[in-house]
């Protein structure tokens, strides 16, 4: 039996940067992951999706998109989708390899295999192959899995190759003729926006009455239209029934409908992976199948902690980067406490989007006083002139009593490089008035926080 300071189940993001950081702070270390380093987020969900977005976006401008700036290609422009899935396997490859040096420098003790919890001799245990390792405390970052719909034929198509979830279209070397999306979250969004740019015809079933999530109205009801403008088919509140050789059936506005695919992937949503062997006996609670956590990340067993997915609050890697950190400053000691009022997420596209904060529909759900300032995005000049006129908008919201910002969404080019900006004047509740005597890079995209700023 070996004892540490500290052990964590999951070699995810939330997992392995917890991990470095406690032994950073000169805690014993033990990481027990029963796959792969990196988890989730490396190696079949952030980095490969963002391969895969590069490449269609290289594919797109020299498709003719960069004619109007004088570059042309001579003869077709073709994209090979076995050499783009073995660039994204080489770039993960390579980045799971920086995250075992990392662990490696930090001192860090990687086990590979399942891992049990338990207690023994006052102690929290975890056995992983008969093996028992004993700590103080016990971080679980175990992540979240694709959720498997229970509708008629999808275990089939799972089964025959048909019908795919997030994971496996990662390694799909053909590009389908016609690929079905069920699902219109951030993961079928960036899917669609890659597959429909590089020769599929997408077809996109959500059940909402709008595209990704909660997130604002206005500025996802843009990044959709500028789908359509590419060929995307969606169908808004509508219930798929079946899928079946090659052919879906929905319903929406209380009549049956049909669509033909050759490929389908689902993508409607993920669970948390909170079915570890020995949790219930040791008495951690669970509902709705996350582990429940309060804001140091404690479960109701004290010294377990819950991080990253399996908590079920927000489940991105960065989320699960800080909630990590705020895990270990409680066993040190430190004051600290995770806050969600501003959580920024992208979506990948081209243009991208960005949100941070309350949208507008949750700052009136409130019941707050608030206010809204959006400006066009072609008041960046730097915009423009990469892109031309187009339909981006930068939208804040303020609240109207502080005059501080409680939320923003972006639709522009590098959306996702300027978002931390605002997402810091959230979080530390930067007046405005103070924000506009920060000098702005010009010319920038991110020029734009200060033209909403500035408009009436």
């Amino acid at each position: 039996m070996q004892e540490f300071d500290v052990i964590v189940v999951g070699g995810g993001p939330a997992g392995y940067n917890c991990a470095e950081y406690a032994a950073h702070h000169g805690k014993s270390v033990l990481l027990v992951e029963k796959k792969n380093l990196g988890g989730t987020c490396l190696n079949v969900g952030c980095i490969p999706t963002k391969t895969f977005l590069y490449a269609s976006k290289m594919y797109h401008y020299a498709d003719g998109a960069g004619a109007d700036y004088g570059v042309t290609v001579d003869g077709d422009v073709r994209i090979d989708q076995a050499a783009v899935v073995r660039k994204k396997d080489e770039v993960v490859k390579t980045l799971v390899q920086g995250v075992a040096a990392g662990l490696r420098r930090a001192k860090v003790k990687v086990v590979n295999g399942t891992g049990k919890v338990g207690r023994k001799d006052g102690r929290l245990l975890v056995t992983v192959d008969g093996e028992e390792y004993t700590a103080a405390d016990l971080i679980l970052a175990t992540g979240s899995s694709p959720v498997i719909p229970p509708i008629e034929g999808v275990k089939e198509g799972l089964a025959d190759g048909t019908v795919m979830t997030s994971d496996e279209i990662l390694d799909m070397t053909e590009v389908p003729a016609k690929l079905l999306i069920v699902g219109g979250g951030v993961i079928g969004f960036e899917m669609a926006a890659y597959f429909q740019e590089i020769g599929s015809r997408v077809t996109v079933i959500e059940m909402l009455d709008k595209v990704l999530g909660p997130n604002d109205r206005e500025v996802s009801a843009l990044l959709q239209q500028e789908m359509e403008k590419k060929g995307v088919t969606f169908y808004l509140s509508s219930s798929v029934k079946k899928v079946s050789e090659g052919v879906v059936t929905f319903e929406k506005d209380g009549r049956i409908d049909v669509a033909a695919y050759d490929k389908a992937l689902m993508c409607v949503g993920r669970r948390a992976n909170s079915d570890i062997e020995g949790l219930e006996e040791l008495g951690v609670q669970v509902e709705r199948g996350a582990i429940v956590t309060n804001e140091h990340m404690q479960t109701n067993v004290p010294h377990v902690y819950a991080i990253g997915d399996v908590n079920g609050k927000v489940m991105l890697a960065h989320v699960g980067y800080r909630e990590g950190e705020a895990a270990v400053n409680h066993i040190l000691g430190r004051e600290d406490a995770m806050s969600y009022d501003a959580i920024c997420g992208v979506v990948y596209t081209n243009p991208e989007a960005a949100f941070v904060g309350m949208s507008e529909e949750q700052a009136k759900a409130s019941g707050k006083p608030y206010k809204v300032k959006k400006v066009s995005i072609n008041f960046s000049g730097r915009h423009v002139a990469e892109n031309g006129m187009s339909n981006g908008l930068c939208k804040l919201i303020l609240d109207a009593e502080k005059n501080t910002l409680i939320g923003a969404a972006l639709m522009s080019s590098y959306a996702s490089e300027y978002i931390y900006s605002l997402t810091l004047m959230i979080d530390l509740q930067v007046p405005v008035d103070r924000i506009l005597r920060t000098v702005f890079p010009h010319p920038t995209v991110c020029e734009v926080i200060r033209e909403a700023l500035l408009s009436s």
